[in-house]
């Protein structure tokens, strides 16, 4: 068993790699026949993306909130300070190492059973999807856009969880179903009021974010409006969750290039400002709480 799990790992990076590369070549092949980008960097850009920062400094917190809600869910008591500081390590870890690996050291750090801990964070992106295909259904239903990638992915999602559960309703894995069991806890646990309460903090979060991606366009000189930042929002990060390299190389660039094409706009320089915003900041901020927890540590 030990040689299968070490035989799958690079296999995986591999087809990491291999979306982000085909997709990043793609995506520099069309740059190359576009005019040079502008970003202006005047007064009123420059309050834009400040702007941009600090709304995005709120989402984080918000997030951090929802996942201080769900380890209390959970019978994993922590400190509200300790679980910001994880989800910043978390974005950290996402955006340098491949396979979101920032998840894994949030759940590897936060302490307690790994499983319980491993399921809160399943739980997060099961909030996520929920509240992402919600608000960008009624995007495209109200402006009649293109769905992107997002019917592959409810289709392939909708096979694999059904096979599955299939397979565990033949008793073919009952070994995984009883180690899926402390996994499961925090993700059952959202069939209940406050599961429902916690799904609309999550479509509250989202909508914050897309204030960041009018922000965005508005100090790149784009005018995005309210429908047109919710739907850049979702579709890069419903994208998201293909397989990719470390920050969503090539795969979110290009949803947000399809995205803008989509709605008649120009994109090379708002692609690179918001992906500055989103990546960069972040993890400056992660890494620096991540080398503060090993400094502890170490005396």
């Amino acid at each position: 068993m030990a040689n299968v799990g070490v035989t799958r790992r690079p296999s995986v990076g591999l087809l990491q790699a291999g979306v982000s590369v085909v997709t990043l070549g793609g995506i520099v092949l069309w740059a190359s026949r576009q005019h040079a980008p502008h970003v202006p960097l005047d007064g009123r850009a420059l309050f834009e993306l400040a702007m941009a920062l600090a709304l995005y400094a709120g989402v984080t917190a918000l997030r951090a909130e929802r996942w201080h809600a769900i380890l209390r869910r959970s019978n994993l008591e922590r400190r509200r300070s300790d679980v910001y500081g994880l989800t910043l390590v978390g974005y950290m870890g996402n955006n340098v190492l491949p396979a979101r690996a920032g998840d894994l050291m949030r759940v590897v750090l936060v302490g307690g059973p790994r499983r319980l801990a491993l399921g809160t964070v399943i739980a997060e992106r099961m909030l996520d999807v929920g509240a992402l295909a919600v608000v960008f259904s009624v995007v495209v239903g109200l402006r009649r856009l293109d769905w992107g990638p997002l019917p592959y992915l409810a289709g392939v999602g909708a096979i694999l969880a059904l096979a599955l559960l299939v397979l565990i309703r033949l008793r073919r894995l009952s070994r995984f179903r009883d180690w899926l069991g402390p996994v499961v806890v925090a993700t059952r646990s959202l069939l209940s009021g406050p599961g429902v309460a916690l799904l609309a903090l999550s479509v509250v979060l989202w909508l914050l974010e897309s204030s960041v991606y009018l922000a965005v366009g508005g100090a790149v000189g784009i005018h995005l409006g309210a429908t047109g930042a919710l739907y850049v929002m979702a579709l890069t990060n419903l994208s998201a969750l293909i397989p990719a390299g470390p920050g969503y190389v090539g795969t979110y660039d290009a949803a947000v290039l399809l995205a803008l094409r989509s709605l008649g706009l120009p994109a090379l320089g708002y692609l690179l400002v918001l992906r500055f915003v989103l990546f960069v900041p972040i993890t400056v901020a992660g890494f620096a709480v991540f080398l503060r927890r090993q400094a502890r540590r170490d005396t």
